[in-house]
């Protein structure tokens, strides 16, 4: 006779992320988690965002998500900030269990903030819960306004939407208005932070580095 035996998955990610989150309170680290698009300008962001977070006194560390190669990781470990990457070999999402095991290559009690970029993808990685305190999702404008309807348990999940590359609003068709209004109308109290990180025309990401900080004091408070 054969006897199968079915896992949930999602109730083995749920128990990792809880250990994560408590792992997390324990050190008192505040961690994100960043959502979007593959070239919505996830690791660009970062790259503006952690020396406008060290300038505040922040010590922030980061997790690379990627299908494959450390290139993400390698841009990042330039601004000396410490950096763990994480290759999923094809998975659409990092998952708990991923989170844990990277944890112990981090000094977790020298850090205040961890920010893990996840796989770009606009559908799994809103399932897995890591253990996080808040998640981003980066929505660049060049992808179109209509991704808010079209993916909207990914923007649900979320506490921050970035609307970034918005030097590049005049060129394409946007409209700007609108898609605040399809955000906020599947979550009214959503922050969200327009952000250009084209050099010379960088924007919006001292006040996205002051939001985070804020939520980060919050919960260490």
């Amino acid at each position: 006779m054969k006897i199968e035996v079915e896992q949930d998955v999602m109730q083995v990610n749920r128990t990792y992320a809880a250990q994560n989150r408590a792992d997390f309170s324990a050190q008192r680290l505040c961690v994100v988690n960043i959502l979007g698009s593959p070239g919505a300008g996830k690791t660009t962001l970062l790259e503006r965002l952690l020396p406008l977070l060290q300038a505040e006194g922040i010590t922030p560390a980061v997790i690379e998500g990627d299908l494959a190669t450390a290139k993400d990781a390698a841009r990042i470990a330039e601004s000396g900030v410490p950096v763990v990457q994480i290759n999923t070999d094809g998975g659409c999402h990092l998952d708990a269990k991923m989170i844990a095991r990277v944890l112990p290559a981090f000094d977790l009690a020298s850090l205040d903030l961890l920010l893990i970029e996840n796989v770009g993808n606009l559908v799994c990685p809103a399932s897995f819960d890591l253990g996080e305190d808040v998640r981003i999702v980066v929505l660049s404008v060049p992808e179109g306004g209509d991704k808010p309807s079209k993916y909207p348990a990914t923007f649900l999940s979320a506490g921050i939407v970035v609307l970034n590359k918005m030097d590049l609003a005049p060129y394409v068709e946007i409209d700007l208005a609108a898609v605040h209004a399809d955000i906020l109308a599947l979550k009214p109290d959503m922050r969200i932070i327009e952000t250009s990180c084209r050099r010379g025309m960088e924007s919006g990401l001292k006040e996205l580095a002051t939001e985070l900080v804020a939520r980060m004091r919050e919960k260490l408070a």
